[in-house]
């Protein structure tokens, strides 16, 4: 069952793990990537998560695909060109490595843009990512065997956020910071 839905408590090595791959990354694709960002629950101090590094890296534009996908291979990550998401196009870890995702989108796309204002938000309001916390371990205990249904499941949590931090950004002026690497 190695594929199974688990939630741990925040590893305080996360960011330094990200620091690292975001620096390999930084050094194989130079500025074919504009940014390369910590995204997903593993990026937000204190947060219980998957213990999966999830990394954003934003792209001028898809095409030409070698353009990051040759350097990316080179460096042992797995296209995987059936992911049905259109807004991205996702690489796995290589093999024997700690799981990643790294998620290519455009730059300033809402999809890369979500991603940001997501993690910036829950960053910005502890109890939000307590709550966070809360819904995903109950969702994994529902969901353990079914990661589809885990991700479908968070869905109505997430709008909810998202809501809330439509307003904050708007209140804010809010933008993205400096690139993570």
């Amino acid at each position: 069952m190695a594929d199974r839905v688990i939630i741990v408590p925040y590893d305080a090595e996360w960011p330094r793990l990200f620091a690292e791959l975001g620096g390999r990354l930084r050094g194989v694709l130079g500025d074919v990537a504009m940014r390369i960002d910590h995204i997903g629950s593993t990026a937000v101090p204190g947060l219980a998560a998957k213990p999966i590094i999830d990394v954003q890296v934003s792209v001028v534009s898809f095409e030409p695909l070698d353009a990051y996908r040759v350097p990316l291979e080179r460096a042992g990550y797995i296209f995987r060109a059936g992911n049905p998401e259109r807004t991205k196009r996702y690489f796995r870890e290589p093999p024997g490595e700690r799981r990643t995702h790294v998620h290519v989108r455009r730059a300033g796309s809402w999809s890369e843009q979500f991603a940001l204002l997501f993690r910036d938000y829950v960053r910005a309001h502890p109890e939000d990512a307590v709550r966070y916390a809360e819904t995903k371990r109950a969702l994994a205990d529902r969901h353990g065997d079914d990661r589809v249904g885990y991700t479908d499941a968070k869905a109505p949590f997430i709008w909810d956020v998202m809501t809330r931090a439509d307003r904050w950004s708007q209140e804010t002026g809010w933008e993205p910071g400096p690139s993570d690497a």
